[in-house]
């Protein structure tokens, strides 16, 4: 059975904001996302439909919290917190937060390809 470990994980994304590793677990991916700075990365999901993610995830908040935006609501999750995250959304991370994902890895993909580019264009990578 497949399994993958934050440790094992290489790392793909480091930035003053983040660190990303990312395994492909069948037709899952796994994300172990580490936010070193407040952000708001709402910028960088511009060209997606309506601006937002269009990848749904669930996921642990392994320390920290991480705050979920729609456009009529808002969630936040807290430290030992275990949470969906429809399509639609906008993250809002604090510094120390720390979260594992699971995302369907196509729409996964796709997603992250229009997030890069957007990280390029200001100057960052993915």
């Amino acid at each position: 059975m497949p399994s993958a470990n934050r440790l094992s994980t290489p790392v793909e994304v480091d930035e003053d904001v983040i660190e990303g590793r990312y395994a492909p677990l069948g037709e899952y991916m796994v994300s172990f996302e580490s936010f070193k700075q407040d952000a708001d990365p709402a910028p960088f999901f511009a060209g997606l439909p309506g601006d937002r993610c269009p990848c749904p995830h669930w996921g642990v908040v392994t320390s920290g919290h991480v705050t979920f935006r729609w456009q009529d609501h808002e969630e936040t999750y807290m430290e030992g917190d275990a949470y969906y995250a429809p399509a639609g959304h906008l993250p809002l991370v604090t510094a120390g937060t720390s979260v594992i994902e699971f995302s369907p890895t196509a729409e996964f993909e796709k997603t992250m390809a229009v997030v890069g580019e957007n990280l390029a264009k200001a100057g960052a990578s993915a």
